[in-house]
């Protein structure tokens, strides 16, 4: 390898890191972390997930994910109630105040998929998409 900042993986990082500190700085902006719209758009999408589902769309660990909803819940974003049939499990769900910093951030990150799409092309979403997909099954 004559050349490992020409690498496939260098681009693949360095657009990685600009994407995230895209978002960051957006999201920041209105008083969310990357990791806490995940779990906001998640919660939308699917209300009661699991904290080890919500962990895994987030890319933290169980433990950190922890520390994220009790941050949420405080903020007013999401409310957790213990599971009906499971004592030590919590629901967590969106509340409106939830909803609405949702919308904000969402706004945030359709604008940098336009950006994305943007510098794409002229390739199609779909197939910058699918490509992604392959190489990080490929490492896995």
């Amino acid at each position: 390898m004559a050349d490992p900042y020409g690498t496939i993986g260098f681009a693949l990082k360095q657009a990685q890191q600009a994407l995230r500190a895209h978002l960051d700085t957006g999201l920041r902006e209105i008083g969310l972390t990357m990791p806490q719209y995940a779990v906001l758009a998640f919660l939308n999408a699917k209300p009661g997930a699991s904290n080890a589902a919500l962990a895994r769309r987030a890319f933290v660990t169980p433990q950190t994910m922890q520390a994220i909803l009790v941050t949420l819940e405080r903020s007013g974003h999401v409310t957790r109630t213990p599971h009906p049939e499971h004592g030590r499990v919590q629901t967590t769900e969106l509340t409106a105040a939830g909803a609405k910093v949702l919308a904000a951030a969402t706004g945030i990150v359709a604008d940098a998929e336009v950006r994305l799409r943007s510098a794409a092309a002229p390739l199609e979403p779909k197939v910058v998409a699918a490509m992604l997909l392959r190489v990080a099954e490929a490492l896995r």
